[in-house]
């Protein structure tokens, strides 16, 4: 759950404290304040000569079960037939999407707000002034939203009190001033439909040019080209961009020097993604404004594997980014003279996350007394699931943690603050839920490490047991699970306060949410169990997850269920044809034929099952769940949204009449207007119901408390 909020203090430096997490939210906050373990998780500023923000979730200490409660006061009813106050309806309401933040030449904090009431529209919000109220900076029409290799981020930035941002139904760049008339003005020339699109730019004052990262469709039937270009922020938006750096497959993070002379980018190149093998360029600005005389600062050496991310330019022109390349996890460098590099502070945690989207941002430098420093940099990391926070100074290479309650903090933005005090409001707030109310149907979550397959490995999964603050089970009984693979597959479950899974725990299901070998967040290493192992690993573990939590008694092992989304939908079928673990699966968009999606998908995932799977059509054949159909013994359900882009329709499609022939009980719900990853308030709201309701009819053995009408179940009804 993410909330926005503000604060200014001054912070002890010490070692933070390790506590669950419970909800995100835009970072810091005086500690006081979350004492109350339910108290709306903030955006704010720590104040130690100097000022940060960041996005952050807090949660209580110590595990919850159902049994934590007075049981004197409690109905007796079998797991999974629990009444929740935690209706569907206020779930998919409550899910506002938060996305990137920024700050204007007035100090105010603007973020972009995802709306499912709104089909799922981004808007722009600023944050409420003395004696005012929040507000919409984005007119009624427009969506601030890019698909730059589909899954977007980066799509608007703010220089002074002019906006720049990517308009989602034509993808062109418009320009909006935060005073006087508002109106945005298109900046880039308008095509047959959203063909060209743009992400994560900056202003470059020097030439009054917006310089930003392209994707090109234009050209029909061949792959879309990308490039970094120069956009004029005045004259004849018709114009064609000017293009600065071509040649390579993909970039990112273009970033300008504070002198205006240098400009620092990311690139990479097929069959690699972004975390695999990238490279970070710096070229001089010419005075045309070209870009000359370029030089590979990290990645150009093919004998040493890195992947270089972030790069970020300090007030005096310094160049720190960070990094995989010497103890494989992502720590911060900074670029020397002479064209060498040197770690700042090595440590065995992930100073970034992958990069998914545009505008990754772990580190950044900071101001005193509204004057930036070129010394002192503010930076979070994480270490098996947990978030730090803490201060770094270049000049002595001394690092300070600061002390938080927040375990999952991320996307620092610098902001400027003199004042020195102790101030605290709540200034946004992703629902409009009264926490309190509904803090005793809430479970927290316990980080479990389990054994995997492979002896001497072990996994990690956040587990939350059922808890309903009305409701207790019979005696002896354990409770049906309903394991979760994430997507990615390169990518991290963290345990902030999700309605979506409690959901589920509240009416009386266990919830296990899986970071299988292959995930984000415990170095290379880790990540690279799933290479060449995909629909192995990930399988093996999340069954073993599953396996560990009946052999200590926590869940009823004749009740295991299994979903995923995207690439989790993929582990989730793969699990149910490659293993009898699970007695029922749901797949949320998820693909059953590796060779169609490699046919079929995007630029930016074209060649990533070149290192999941493997090369050749005999590796992605054994490892596509609609081969081995002949193994599926369990019911699925499926559901897939028709303009889908990266998990093409006919996936779902597939494994859908593959299962029906089967005879085997299988429903495929599909959502018109909805692309990969559900924005539709109904939507979100319908899948919750069906799957839970699917799960309870085919495997819980109870009667749901919801009053839900069935979706039809294809041999069963």
């Amino acid at each position: 759950m993410s909330y926005v909020a503000a604060c200014r203090l001054s912070v002890v430096v010490s070692q933070p404290q390790i506590n669950p997490p419970l909800r995100s939210f835009w970072f810091g906050a005086a500690f006081h304040i979350l004492r109350n373990p339910f108290q709306p998780a903030p955006l704010c500023v720590y104040h130690l000569q100097a000022t940060g923000r960041a996005l952050a979730s807090t949660q209580p200490s110590g595990a919850s079960s159902s049994a934590s409660a007075n049981m004197g006061s409690k109905k007796v009813q079998p797991f999974g037939s629990w009444r929740s106050p935690l209706t569907a309806e206020l779930v998919s309401g409550a899910s506002l999407r938060l996305g990137g933040a920024a700050v204007d030449s007035d100090g105010h904090l603007l973020w972009v707000e995802g709306r499912p009431a709104e089909s799922g529209r981004s808007v722009l919000v600023r944050e409420a002034t003395k004696g005012g109220f929040m507000e919409d900076i984005t007119p009624k029409g427009f969506d601030v939203r890019t698909t730059v290799h589909e899954y977007g981020g980066g799509a608007f930035t703010i220089a002074g009190d002019t906006i720049i941002f990517s308009n989602y139904g034509d993808q062109r760049l418009y320009q909006q001033t935060l005073k006087g008339d508002r109106s945005p003005v298109a900046l880039t020339p308008a095509y047959d439909g959203p063909v060209v699109r743009y992400a994560d730019g900056r202003v470059d004052l020097k030439f009054n040019r917006y310089i930003t990262v392209r994707e090109d469709h234009r050209k029909v039937g061949k792959e879309a080209s990308n490039e970094i270009v120069a956009i004029q922020l005045e004259g004849d938006p018709n114009t064609e961009p000017m293009i600065l750096v071509e040649g390579n497959d993909f970039y990112s993070f273009p970033r300008i020097s504070p002198d205006g002379e240098k400009l620092a980018w990311i690139e990479w190149s097929h069959p690699n993604m972004p975390w695999d093998s990238a490279a970070l360029w710096v070229g001089q600005i010419s005075v045309d404004g070209t870009v000359i005389n370029k030089v590979c600062v990290a990645g150009g050496d093919q004998t040493i594997i890195q992947a270089p991310t972030e790069p970020c330019w300090s007030s005096k022109n310094k160049l720190l980014f960070v990094s995989d390349k010497d103890n494989g996890f992502w720590n911060l460098y900074q670029w020397v003279e002479g064209n060498n590099v040197q770690p700042l502070y090595p440590l065995d945690a992930e100073f970034t996350r992958p990069a998914w989207n545009f505008g990754n941002s772990s580190f950044s430098f900071i101001e005193t007394d509204g004057v930036p420093s070129g010394s002192q940099v503010a930076c979070t990391y994480r270490q098996r699931g947990i978030s730090y926070l803490g201060i770094l100074d270049l000049s002595t290479n001394h690092f300070s943690p600061i002390q938080t309650p927040f375990t999952t903090i991320y996307n620092l933005i610098n902001w400027k603050n003199s004042t020195g005090k102790n101030e605290f409001s709540v200034v946004w707030s992703s629902d409009s839920i009264d926490i309190a109310k509904f803090q005793p149907y809430f479970s927290t979550p316990t980080v479990i490490q389990f054994p995997t397959k492979v002896t001497g490995q072990t996994a990690f999964a956040n587990f939350y047991p059922p808890r309903n603050a009305d409701f207790m089970q019979p005696e002896e009984e354990k409770p049906p699970l309903l394991v979760r693979s994430h997507g990615g597959p390169t990518s991290e479950a963290d345990a902030t306060l999700q309605l979506s899974i409690q959901y589920w725990t509240s009416r009386g299901w266990a919830f296990a949410d899986v970071n299988y070998g292959g995930s984000t967040g415990y170095g290379r290493p880790y990540r690279e169990r799933l290479y060449g192992n995909w629909g192995v690993v990930d399988v093996n573990d999340c069954c073993s997850c599953a396996e560990y939590l009946v052999a200590t008694g926590e869940v009823d092992g004749q009740r295991l269920c299994i979903d995923g989304r995207s690439a989790g939908g993929y582990t989730t079928l793969a699990t149910l044809v490659f293993s009898h673990t699970f007695k029922a699966g749901a797949s949320l968009y998820g693909l059953c034929d590796l060779s169609v999606f490699q046919e079929d998908t995007h630029k930016f995932e074209s060649h990533y099952i070149d290192s999941l799977v493997g090369k050749g059509e005999l590796a992605l054949r054994e490892r596509s769940p609609i081969n081995f159909l002949e193994n599926l013994t369990c019911p699925v359900i499926l559901f897939q949204g028709l303009e889908d882009k990266v998990v093409l329709p006919n996936q779902a499609e597939m494994i859908y009449k593959a299962v029906k022939a089967k005879g085997i009980p299988v429903a495929l719900i599909e959502f018109e207007g909805e692309q990969h990853g559900f924005r539709k308030a109904e939507n979100i709201r319908y899948t919750l119901e069906q799957e839970m309701l699917f799960f309870a009819r085919l495997v819980g053995g109870f009667e749901v408390a919801d009053d839900i009408t069935p979706v039809h179940v294809d041999n069963l009804d």
